[in-house]
């Protein structure tokens, strides 16, 4: 048996989830509304305060399902209770980031700027201090596109293993290599 698709999800008081007939979850809470495609195979069952997700068989496919859905409905939940937060880090000399409204500015050590345009759902901030490298924080209540935005942006420079300059998350472990001086000792 699946151990995380047999985990009872917790509902939170101000958040209702519906269920339509198409097998489509939507979740509203204090900061948002949140809606997804259910397998037709999956069965939700709500009581109590409690959703609990359950597969018809034991087929390979039913417990991968399972689960899935079962993380995909308790990231909705806590997304709209709670929120997501990630925060990144320029790493490098001359790297800056700025903001306006959902336009993120980003100067990377290249010929030109980087704008990017944030999709409405996802709110930005950036902040930058002397002597400290900048910091880009993105909120949202969706988990999954708040991870696909921020590894968007870690992608327009991605941290190099000899220097670490780059974009990177705040408080990630870069592998750092010696370079070419340490092989002639």
């Amino acid at each position: 048996m699946s151990r995380i698709g047999k985990a009872p999800i917790n509902i939170p008081a101000g958040v209702t989830i519906s269920v339509d007939d198409q097998n489509v979850v939507t979740v509203k809470g204090p900061k948002g509304e949140l809606t997804q495609n259910v397998d037709s195979d999956i069965k939700l069952s709500q009581e109590d305060g409690i959703l609990t997700v359950e597969r018809p068989s034991e087929q390979k496919r039913h417990k991968a399902l399972h689960g899935l859905y079962r993380s995909l409905i308790n990231n909705m939940v806590v997304g709209v209770t709670d929120g997501y937060k990630t925060e990144q880090e320029l790493v490098g000399v001359g790297y800056r980031a700025t903001n306006v409204g959902n336009t993120l500015d980003l100067v990377l050590g290249f010929s030109h700027h980087f704008v990017f345009e944030l999709p409405k759902e996802i709110k930005v901030t950036t902040a930058s201090e002397k002597g400290k490298n900048p910091i880009i924080t993105l909120e949202s209540i969706d988990k999954q596109l708040l991870g696909q935005v921020a590894a968007k942006i870690r992608s327009l420079r991605a941290p190099e293993p000899y220097k670490g300059k780059g974009i990177k998350f705040v408080g990630e472990v870069l592998r750092r290599k010696a370079g070419k001086s340490a092989a002639k000792k």
